[in-house]
Protein backbone atom coordinates (compact mmCIF):
# COMPACT_ATOMS: atom_id res chain seq x y z
CA UNK A 1 0.00 0.00 0.00
CA UNK A 2 1.85 3.05 -0.96
CA UNK A 3 1.23 6.45 0.73
CA UNK A 4 -1.36 8.88 -0.52
CA UNK A 5 -1.52 12.81 0.27
CA UNK A 6 -4.33 15.03 -1.18
CA UNK A 7 -1.89 17.64 -2.55
CA UNK A 8 -3.69 19.85 -5.92
CA UNK A 9 -1.49 21.39 -8.40
CA UNK A 10 -0.04 25.18 -6.89
CA UNK A 11 -1.88 24.66 -3.70
CA UNK A 12 0.51 22.13 -2.00
CA UNK A 13 -2.35 20.42 0.51
CA UNK A 14 -3.80 24.34 1.43
CA UNK A 15 -7.37 25.55 0.86
CA UNK A 16 -7.67 27.63 -2.04
CA UNK A 17 -8.17 30.50 -0.24
CA UNK A 18 -4.22 30.25 0.91
CA UNK A 19 -4.68 29.51 4.43
CA UNK A 20 -2.85 26.56 5.98
CA UNK A 21 -4.58 23.29 6.24
CA UNK A 22 -7.49 22.65 8.80
CA UNK A 23 -5.25 19.35 10.30
CA UNK A 24 -3.40 16.45 9.27
CA UNK A 25 -5.45 13.57 9.34
CA UNK A 26 -4.80 9.93 8.83
CA UNK A 27 -7.18 7.73 7.59
CA UNK A 28 -6.54 3.89 8.08
CA UNK A 29 -9.23 1.35 6.50
CA UNK A 30 -8.65 -1.82 4.31
CA UNK A 31 -11.29 -0.55 1.79
CA UNK A 32 -10.08 1.60 -1.40
CA UNK A 33 -13.54 3.45 -1.95
CA UNK A 34 -13.95 4.17 1.69
CA UNK A 35 -10.55 5.75 1.56
CA UNK A 36 -11.45 7.58 -1.47
CA UNK A 37 -15.14 8.88 -0.22
CA UNK A 38 -12.94 10.23 3.26
CA UNK A 39 -10.29 11.76 1.09
CA UNK A 40 -12.71 13.72 -0.74
CA UNK A 41 -14.48 14.66 1.88
CA UNK A 42 -11.13 16.00 4.24
CA UNK A 43 -9.69 17.92 0.89
CA UNK A 44 -13.34 19.51 0.56
CA UNK A 45 -12.42 21.15 4.60
CA UNK A 46 -8.66 21.52 4.27
CA UNK A 47 -7.19 18.94 5.83
CA UNK A 48 -3.95 16.94 4.82
CA UNK A 49 -4.44 13.61 4.45
CA UNK A 50 -2.68 10.50 4.39
CA UNK A 51 -4.26 7.08 4.12
CA UNK A 52 -2.89 3.24 4.73
CA UNK A 53 -4.75 0.13 4.27
CA UNK A 54 -2.76 -2.16 6.77
CA UNK A 55 -2.03 -2.00 10.37
CA UNK A 56 1.97 -2.07 9.96
CA UNK A 57 1.70 1.15 6.98
CA UNK A 58 -0.20 2.98 9.95
CA UNK A 59 2.65 2.57 11.67
CA UNK A 60 5.03 3.56 9.49
CA UNK A 61 3.51 6.62 8.64
CA UNK A 62 2.83 7.90 12.28
CA UNK A 63 6.72 7.86 12.77
CA UNK A 64 7.65 9.60 9.61
CA UNK A 65 4.69 12.11 8.92
CA UNK A 66 3.42 12.54 12.28
CA UNK A 67 -0.62 13.05 11.73
CA UNK A 68 -2.41 15.25 14.43
CA UNK A 69 -5.14 13.13 14.47
CA UNK A 70 -5.99 9.05 13.47
CA UNK A 71 -9.18 7.93 11.89
CA UNK A 72 -9.10 4.17 11.70
CA UNK A 73 -11.54 1.20 10.84
CA UNK A 74 -11.21 -1.78 13.97
CA UNK A 75 -11.06 -4.21 10.77
CA UNK A 76 -8.32 -5.06 8.33
CA UNK A 77 -8.91 -8.68 6.63
CA UNK A 78 -11.28 -9.31 4.37
CA UNK A 79 -12.35 -12.64 6.27
CA UNK A 80 -12.84 -11.22 9.82
CA UNK A 81 -15.16 -8.19 11.59
CA UNK A 82 -13.92 -9.42 14.98
CA UNK A 83 -11.47 -6.06 15.77
CA UNK A 84 -9.14 -7.51 17.38
CA UNK A 85 -6.29 -6.38 14.91
CA UNK A 86 -7.72 -2.86 15.71
CA UNK A 87 -7.39 -3.26 18.83
CA UNK A 88 -3.93 -4.81 18.61
CA UNK A 89 -3.05 -1.67 16.07
CA UNK A 90 -4.17 1.01 19.17
CA UNK A 91 -1.77 -0.92 21.36
CA UNK A 92 0.85 -0.18 18.56
CA UNK A 93 -0.25 3.35 18.61
CA UNK A 94 0.24 4.21 22.32
CA UNK A 95 3.54 2.58 22.45
CA UNK A 96 4.99 5.48 20.09
CA UNK A 97 1.82 7.99 21.01
CA UNK A 98 -0.26 8.46 24.07
CA UNK A 99 -1.60 11.85 22.91
CA UNK A 100 -2.93 11.31 19.41
CA UNK A 101 -6.54 11.31 19.18
CA UNK A 102 -7.78 8.32 17.50
CA UNK A 103 -11.66 8.08 16.42
CA UNK A 104 -13.00 4.96 15.19
CA UNK A 105 -14.78 4.50 12.16
CA UNK A 106 -16.86 0.95 11.87
CA UNK A 107 -19.96 -0.98 11.05
CA UNK A 108 -18.56 -3.68 13.30
CA UNK A 109 -17.90 -3.46 16.70
CA UNK A 110 -18.70 -5.78 19.87
CA UNK A 111 -19.72 -4.16 23.43
CA UNK A 112 -16.17 -6.00 24.43
CA UNK A 113 -14.04 -4.48 21.67
CA UNK A 114 -15.40 -1.35 21.86
CA UNK A 115 -14.62 -0.93 26.07
CA UNK A 116 -11.28 -2.95 25.22
CA UNK A 117 -10.89 0.26 22.61
CA UNK A 118 -11.90 2.77 25.36
CA UNK A 119 -9.38 1.31 27.88
CA UNK A 120 -6.95 1.92 24.71
CA UNK A 121 -7.32 5.78 24.54
CA UNK A 122 -10.09 5.84 21.88
CA UNK A 123 -11.62 8.92 21.59
CA UNK A 124 -14.70 8.85 19.90
CA UNK A 125 -17.00 5.81 17.54
CA UNK A 126 -17.97 6.83 14.68
CA UNK A 127 -20.56 4.05 13.01
CA UNK A 128 -20.78 3.12 9.29
CA UNK A 129 -22.23 4.29 7.22
CA UNK A 130 -21.56 8.13 8.91
CA UNK A 131 -22.97 11.21 8.72
CA UNK A 132 -20.79 13.72 7.04
CA UNK A 133 -21.72 16.46 9.39
CA UNK A 134 -21.70 14.50 12.67
CA UNK A 135 -18.12 12.98 11.69
CA UNK A 136 -16.89 16.76 10.63
CA UNK A 137 -17.87 17.95 14.02
CA UNK A 138 -16.29 14.92 15.66
CA UNK A 139 -12.78 15.27 14.00
CA UNK A 140 -12.96 18.77 14.83
CA UNK A 141 -13.85 18.82 18.49
CA UNK A 142 -11.04 15.86 18.57
CA UNK A 143 -8.64 17.60 16.66
CA UNK A 144 -8.77 20.73 18.85
CA UNK A 145 -8.51 18.52 22.07
CA UNK A 146 -5.99 16.88 20.79
CA UNK A 147 -3.68 20.41 20.11
CA UNK A 148 -4.26 21.32 23.73
CA UNK A 149 -3.01 18.35 24.75
CA UNK A 150 0.10 18.46 23.04
CA UNK A 151 0.47 22.02 23.81
CA UNK A 152 0.09 21.54 27.61
CA UNK A 153 2.63 18.08 27.30
CA UNK A 154 4.99 20.65 25.79
CA UNK A 155 4.99 23.19 27.96
CA UNK A 156 5.20 21.11 30.95
CA UNK A 157 8.19 19.63 29.06
CA UNK A 158 9.68 23.52 28.73
CA UNK A 159 8.61 24.31 32.60
CA UNK A 160 10.42 20.91 33.82
CA UNK A 161 14.01 22.25 31.64
CA UNK A 162 13.60 25.37 32.94
CA UNK A 163 13.16 24.16 36.32
CA UNK A 164 16.24 21.62 35.87
CA UNK A 165 18.43 24.75 34.56
CA UNK A 166 17.27 27.06 37.46
CA UNK A 167 18.14 23.75 39.95
CA UNK A 168 21.37 24.02 38.81
CA UNK A 169 21.98 27.50 38.98
CA UNK A 170 20.51 27.70 42.44
CA UNK A 171 22.91 25.02 44.13
CA UNK A 172 26.01 26.39 42.39
CA UNK A 173 24.88 29.57 44.35
CA UNK A 174 25.17 27.73 47.51
CA UNK A 175 28.95 26.75 48.74
CA UNK A 176 30.20 23.80 47.02
CA UNK A 177 32.78 23.28 49.96
CA UNK A 178 31.57 25.00 53.68
CA UNK A 179 34.86 26.69 54.88
CA UNK A 180 36.36 25.64 57.87
CA UNK A 181 36.42 27.61 60.56
CA UNK A 182 39.36 27.03 62.83
CA UNK A 183 38.19 25.79 66.42
CA UNK A 184 35.25 24.76 65.40
CA UNK A 185 33.63 21.79 63.49
CA UNK A 186 30.51 22.08 61.20
CA UNK A 187 28.46 20.34 59.10
CA UNK A 188 25.30 21.55 56.88
CA UNK A 189 22.64 20.35 55.33
CA UNK A 190 20.22 21.44 52.61
CA UNK A 191 16.99 19.49 51.62
CA UNK A 192 14.49 21.26 48.94
CA UNK A 193 11.22 19.65 49.37
CA UNK A 194 11.36 19.87 45.60
CA UNK A 195 13.70 20.51 42.57
CA UNK A 196 13.76 24.53 44.05
CA UNK A 197 14.24 25.93 47.38
CA UNK A 198 13.49 28.85 48.89
CA UNK A 199 16.24 28.31 52.21
CA UNK A 200 19.45 29.35 51.82
CA UNK A 201 22.60 29.63 54.24
CA UNK A 202 26.03 30.37 54.35
CA UNK A 203 29.53 30.39 55.63
CA UNK A 204 31.53 33.99 54.37
CA UNK A 205 35.44 34.48 55.30
CA UNK A 206 35.67 38.28 56.77
CA UNK A 207 39.04 38.44 57.53
CA UNK A 208 41.83 37.20 59.72
CA UNK A 209 39.34 34.92 62.60
CA UNK A 210 36.76 36.15 61.62
CA UNK A 211 33.38 34.38 59.39
CA UNK A 212 29.68 35.18 59.00
CA UNK A 213 27.38 32.24 59.20
CA UNK A 214 23.74 32.87 57.93
CA UNK A 215 20.56 30.87 57.09
CA UNK A 216 17.39 32.31 55.56
CA UNK A 217 14.13 31.32 54.59
CA UNK A 218 11.83 32.40 51.91
CA UNK A 219 7.82 32.50 52.14
CA UNK A 220 6.40 30.26 49.80
CA UNK A 221 7.82 27.56 47.62
CA UNK A 222 8.85 26.30 44.07
CA UNK A 223 10.00 28.94 41.26
CA UNK A 224 9.08 32.43 43.17
CA UNK A 225 10.75 31.31 45.91
CA UNK A 226 14.04 30.27 44.45
CA UNK A 227 14.23 33.42 42.43
CA UNK A 228 14.15 35.73 45.19
CA UNK A 229 16.50 33.73 47.25
CA UNK A 230 18.53 34.12 44.49
CA UNK A 231 18.48 37.41 44.43
CA UNK A 232 18.52 37.76 47.98
CA UNK A 233 21.82 35.85 47.98
CA UNK A 234 23.64 38.19 46.05
CA UNK A 235 22.85 41.03 48.36
CA UNK A 236 23.72 39.20 51.33
CA UNK A 237 27.03 38.73 50.02
CA UNK A 238 27.80 42.10 48.78
CA UNK A 239 26.93 43.74 52.43
CA UNK A 240 28.37 41.22 55.02
CA UNK A 241 31.53 41.21 52.80
CA UNK A 242 31.80 44.91 53.50
CA UNK A 243 32.41 43.93 56.97
CA UNK A 244 29.22 45.55 58.26
CA UNK A 245 27.75 44.83 61.94
CA UNK A 246 25.03 41.80 61.72
CA UNK A 247 22.38 44.78 62.77
CA UNK A 248 23.16 46.83 60.62
CA UNK A 249 23.18 43.66 57.66
CA UNK A 250 19.94 42.96 58.42
CA UNK A 251 18.77 46.69 58.36
CA UNK A 252 19.96 47.23 54.48
CA UNK A 253 18.97 43.77 53.58
CA UNK A 254 15.57 44.65 54.72
CA UNK A 255 15.48 47.72 53.25
CA UNK A 256 16.82 46.01 49.95
CA UNK A 257 13.41 43.44 50.09
CA UNK A 258 10.76 46.31 51.02
CA UNK A 259 11.95 48.22 47.69
CA UNK A 260 12.14 44.79 45.18
CA UNK A 261 9.89 42.75 46.77
CA UNK A 262 5.81 42.50 46.52
CA UNK A 263 4.15 43.01 50.22
CA UNK A 264 3.18 39.47 50.31
CA UNK A 265 6.55 37.92 50.70
CA UNK A 266 9.12 38.41 53.24
CA UNK A 267 12.20 36.46 54.63
CA UNK A 268 13.04 35.27 57.87
CA UNK A 269 17.25 35.68 58.33
CA UNK A 270 19.59 34.99 60.86
CA UNK A 271 22.87 36.49 60.54
CA UNK A 272 26.24 36.10 63.04
CA UNK A 273 29.77 37.08 63.06
CA UNK A 274 32.26 34.61 65.00
CA UNK A 275 35.69 35.66 65.96
CA UNK A 276 36.87 32.63 66.51
CA UNK A 277 40.40 34.39 68.49
CA UNK A 278 38.01 36.07 71.08
CA UNK A 279 35.46 32.72 71.03
CA UNK A 280 32.69 35.55 70.75
CA UNK A 281 29.47 35.72 68.29
CA UNK A 282 27.79 38.73 67.57
CA UNK A 283 24.21 38.27 65.68
CA UNK A 284 21.06 39.26 65.03
CA UNK A 285 18.09 37.42 64.32
CA UNK A 286 15.43 38.62 61.72
CA UNK A 287 12.05 36.54 62.74
CA UNK A 288 14.39 33.35 61.81
CA UNK A 289 13.57 30.37 63.88
CA UNK A 290 15.67 30.89 66.94
CA UNK A 291 19.37 28.99 66.57
CA UNK A 292 19.84 26.96 69.55
CA UNK A 293 23.00 27.25 71.21
CA UNK A 294 23.47 24.59 74.30
CA UNK A 295 26.25 24.77 76.62
CA UNK A 296 28.99 21.90 77.87
CA UNK A 297 27.26 22.12 81.38
CA UNK A 298 23.84 21.41 79.56
CA UNK A 299 22.29 24.39 79.45
CA UNK A 300 20.76 25.95 76.85
CA UNK A 301 19.67 29.25 75.15
CA UNK A 302 17.77 30.54 72.14
CA UNK A 303 19.00 33.29 69.93
CA UNK A 304 16.48 35.66 69.27
CA UNK A 305 17.57 39.00 69.60
CA UNK A 306 17.00 41.31 66.60
CA UNK A 307 13.70 42.23 65.32
CA UNK A 308 10.94 41.29 62.63
CA UNK A 309 11.31 39.59 58.82
CA UNK A 310 12.68 41.31 56.12
CA UNK A 311 10.66 42.77 54.28
CA UNK A 312 7.39 44.01 56.12
CA UNK A 313 8.76 47.31 57.20
CA UNK A 314 11.23 49.03 55.62
CA UNK A 315 12.66 52.10 58.14
CA UNK A 316 12.89 49.04 60.85
CA UNK A 317 16.81 48.83 63.01
CA UNK A 318 17.50 45.90 64.33
CA UNK A 319 19.18 44.96 67.61
CA UNK A 320 22.55 43.26 68.21
CA UNK A 321 23.02 40.68 70.94
CA UNK A 322 27.23 38.95 71.81
CA UNK A 323 27.68 35.73 73.69
CA UNK A 324 31.03 34.42 74.38
CA UNK A 325 31.61 30.79 73.10
CA UNK A 326 33.60 28.52 75.01
CA UNK A 327 34.82 24.48 74.09
CA UNK A 328 32.22 21.77 73.92
CA UNK A 329 29.33 24.62 73.12
CA UNK A 330 27.46 23.71 70.27
CA UNK A 331 25.28 25.89 68.28
CA UNK A 332 22.07 24.63 65.65
CA UNK A 333 21.02 26.69 62.83
CA UNK A 334 17.75 25.31 61.23
CA UNK A 335 15.07 26.11 58.89
CA UNK A 336 11.05 25.59 59.70
CA UNK A 337 11.38 22.54 57.48
CA UNK A 338 12.32 20.92 60.31
CA UNK A 339 10.52 21.88 63.46
CA UNK A 340 7.20 22.71 61.38
CA UNK A 341 7.73 19.10 59.94
CA UNK A 342 4.34 16.89 60.83
CA UNK A 343 3.65 12.78 60.83
CA UNK A 344 0.73 11.30 59.55
CA UNK A 345 -1.50 12.43 62.39
CA UNK A 346 -0.59 16.33 61.56
CA UNK A 347 1.35 16.61 64.81
CA UNK A 348 4.70 18.84 64.29
CA UNK A 349 8.01 17.25 65.33
CA UNK A 350 8.50 20.76 67.26
CA UNK A 351 11.74 22.69 68.64
CA UNK A 352 11.45 20.45 72.12
CA UNK A 353 12.45 17.08 69.75
CA UNK A 354 14.88 19.51 68.45
CA UNK A 355 16.26 20.68 72.03
CA UNK A 356 15.58 17.09 73.30
CA UNK A 357 18.46 15.74 71.03
CA UNK A 358 21.01 18.60 71.01
CA UNK A 359 21.26 18.26 74.91
CA UNK A 360 21.21 14.34 74.70
CA UNK A 361 23.63 13.94 72.14
CA UNK A 362 26.66 15.54 73.51
CA UNK A 363 29.42 13.31 72.24
CA UNK A 364 28.39 13.29 68.39
CA UNK A 365 30.19 15.13 65.84
CA UNK A 366 28.53 17.90 64.11
CA UNK A 367 27.84 15.66 61.06
CA UNK A 368 26.94 12.66 63.66
CA UNK A 369 24.43 15.42 65.31
CA UNK A 370 23.15 16.23 61.92
CA UNK A 371 22.26 12.97 60.30
CA UNK A 372 20.67 11.63 63.63
CA UNK A 373 18.54 14.88 63.41
CA UNK A 374 17.16 14.27 60.09
CA UNK A 375 16.65 10.75 60.48
CA UNK A 376 15.04 11.03 63.70
CA UNK A 377 12.29 14.02 61.45
CA UNK A 378 12.09 11.60 58.42
CA UNK A 379 11.29 8.84 60.94
CA UNK A 380 8.70 11.05 62.24
CA UNK A 381 7.00 11.97 59.12
CA UNK A 382 6.99 9.20 57.87
CA UNK A 383 9.73 9.48 55.26
CA UNK A 384 9.63 12.47 53.49
CA UNK A 385 9.57 16.21 54.37
CA UNK A 386 6.82 18.64 53.51
CA UNK A 387 9.14 21.90 53.10
CA UNK A 388 12.68 22.69 52.52
CA UNK A 389 15.06 22.14 55.29
CA UNK A 390 18.41 23.41 56.19
CA UNK A 391 20.34 22.50 59.07
CA UNK A 392 23.68 24.19 60.68
CA UNK A 393 25.73 21.99 63.40
CA UNK A 394 28.64 23.72 64.75
CA UNK A 395 30.66 22.66 67.85
CA UNK A 396 33.38 25.03 69.87
CA UNK A 397 36.97 22.69 69.95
Amino acid sequence: MKLHRIVEPGNHGTEATGAGPSGRILIADDQPDVLAALRLLLKAEGYETFTAQTPERVIEILKTERPELLLMDLNYARDTTSGHDGVGLLKSIRALDRTLPVVVLTGWASLDVAVECLRGGVSDFIQKPWDNAKLLAALRKHLGEGRRVRESRRREAELAQQIEEAEEVQRGLLPRRVPSIPGCRIAVSWKPSSALSGDYFDVLPLGPGRFGLCIADVVGKGVPAALLMSNFQAMVKSVAGGGESPGEVCRRLNSFVCETVSSNKFITFFYAVMDTDARTLRYANAGHNPPILARRDGSWTRLSDGGTVLGVLSDRRYCEAAIDLAPGDRLLLYTDGLVEARNPEGEEFGEGRLVEMVLGQQRLEPEELQERILRSVTGFTGGSLQDDATLIALRVD
